[in-house]
């Protein structure tokens, strides 16, 4: 059985949902589901990509969306 391990990618300027600390909430990845974490109070919520598209504004213009995936090497 091989472990993995998954970096928390902190998010600059957001605020915990629950305890409204900035600069605490971090962002991991695992299996498809992204999971939010405040490392002050330890709330957690999890989104599946389904959840995140359904999430997202009607009317809302995108400029552009950030997908290190691509622009990695291999």
């Amino acid at each position: 059985m091989s472990l993995s391990k998954n970096r928390k990618r902190f998010i600059a300027g957001a605020s915990c949902p629950k305890c409204n600390t900035l600069d605490t909430v971090a962002l991991t990845l695992e299996n498809a589901v992204e999971t939010l974490i405040c490392v002050s109070c330890g709330f957690t919520q999890t989104q599946t990509p389904k959840q995140a598209t359904a999430a997202t504004r009607q009317f809302e213009q995108m400029i552009g969306v950030f997908d290190p995936a691509e622009n990695s090497e291999k």
